[in-house]
């Protein structure tokens, strides 16, 4: 089915009145076109994906703003420049930050492959292969799976937890179960 700009508009509309909806359907129809005008400036996909996902948080947060005499992508991906630029400013700040212990050790994780007790408890259950599914995700999606659906965080403890805007959380949340849901049809 073609989506046209009348159908787009009519999203807009909704995601204004607070449609969850209609805000997963501009997710996924501006998701492409924006990450990959941020791949090319950026090339680098954790810190493309970190854009877009905020990005999206920041457009849903402000779609009240939106002006309709302008496309919607163009909307976003000035929000998505503007959103690179702070990172640029952030992590050149960091880089004057100074370190007094050298020798101070840092635990990282590392992604597990091997099955632990759960995991054949659960496969038992037939639920391994749902398990085997979130283990291709990127580790942040990972996270934000287990904390939502294994720990069964709130969306606002999540954000605490990972000291990220709410809306961050939500829209990290939302591209993991797209993500998820593609890896379990291709199996």
């Amino acid at each position: 089915m073609e989506i046209n700009a009348d159908q787009i508009q009519a999203n807009i509309e909704k995601a204004k009145k607070g449609d969850q909806v209609a805000f997963t359907f501009l997710l996924d129809f501006f998701w492409n076109e924006v990450y990959g005008f941020m791949l090319k400036r950026t090339e680098n996909e954790a810190d493309t994906e970190d854009i877009v996902i905020e990005t999206f948080a920041k457009a849903f947060d402000k779609i009240g703003t939106y002006n309709p005499d302008y496309a919607f992508n163009t909307w976003l991906i000035a929000i998505a420049k503007n959103v690179h630029i702070d990172m640029l400013r952030k992590k050149k700040s960091s880089l004057f930050i100074e370190i007094n212990d050298v020798n101070d050790q840092q635990a990282y994780y590392v992604a597990d492959s091997t099955p632990t007790v759960e995991d054949r408890l659960i496969k038992e259950q037939n639920l391994s292969s749902l398990l085997n599914c979130i283990r291709q995700l990127k580790p942040q999606y990972q996270e934000v799976i287990q904390l939502r659906y294994f720990q069964e965080l709130s969306y606002q403890e999540i954000a605490d937890q990972l000291g990220e805007p709410l809306n961050n959380v939500k829209i990290k949340l939302l591209r993991a179960k797209k993500l998820l849901s593609e890896i379990i049809r291709k199996k």
